[in-house]
């Protein structure tokens, strides 16, 4: 049985569902971006992944390893995927639960501070923040698949980074037209500059 790992907290600011699970792909790449973390198990302790997918791409932009399910881990993705992106995103939707690493203060100012968006599902569906889910998912089943459960969480981290490096640049995907997500993010620019 699957454990439910998005802890809401009950006090804190929800932001609106901007997205009503349209997860449509758009036009542009930083327009809309999705979250959330999962645990990846360790003989080590507790290890978490929190990860920021584009959905213009599904590329994922952003990740971070931790042993605490918490807001800086989340924080700390969402940092990375802005300096992947440029630094600049203003406007960027980011979609995500309603887990308190999303509600509290911490990841907020994050997002003001970089005039991001906030947007969130309900609580306990996973249908209101399906991409995410299903990225989670497929790398949850494929490391667990070939590693079941890691000695360290320092081969914990190296598989996770290879798993999304070839999620990124080698792995096929029906919603960026059959091509890995960062093939797809070239073909589009250089369809835009001609």
């Amino acid at each position: 049985r699957r454990r439910n790992l998005t802890v809401p907290d009950r006090s804190a600011r929800k932001a609106p569902d901007l997205l009503n699970r349209d997860f449509s792909p758009p036009p542009e790449p930083n327009t809309v971006w999705v979250g959330d973390l999962t645990e990846i198990p360790c003989e080590q302790g507790r290890f978490y992944l929190a990860t920021v997918l584009d959905l213009h791409s599904r590329r994922a932009v952003g990740f971070a390893l931790g042993a605490h399910h918490d807001a800086a881990l989340a924080t700390a993705a969402l940092q990375v995927a802005i300096a992947v992106r440029g630094g600049d995103v203003a406007g960027v939707i980011f979609h995500s639960d309603q887990g308190g690493e999303y509600t509290g203060n911490l990841f907020r100012t994050a997002c003001d501070r970089a005039r991001v968006r906030q947007s969130m599902g309900r609580t306990g569906s996973a249908l209101d923040n399906a991409v995410a889910e299903s990225f989670n998912s497929t790398l949850e089943f494929e490391l667990l698949a070939t590693a079941g459960r890691y000695a360290t969480r320092a081969q914990a981290r190296t598989a996770v980074a290879a798993f999304i490096h070839e999620y990124n640049h080698e792995r096929r995907h029906s919603t960026a037209g059959r091509l890995p997500p960062a093939a797809y993010e070239a073909q589009v620019r250089a369809e835009r500059a001609a």
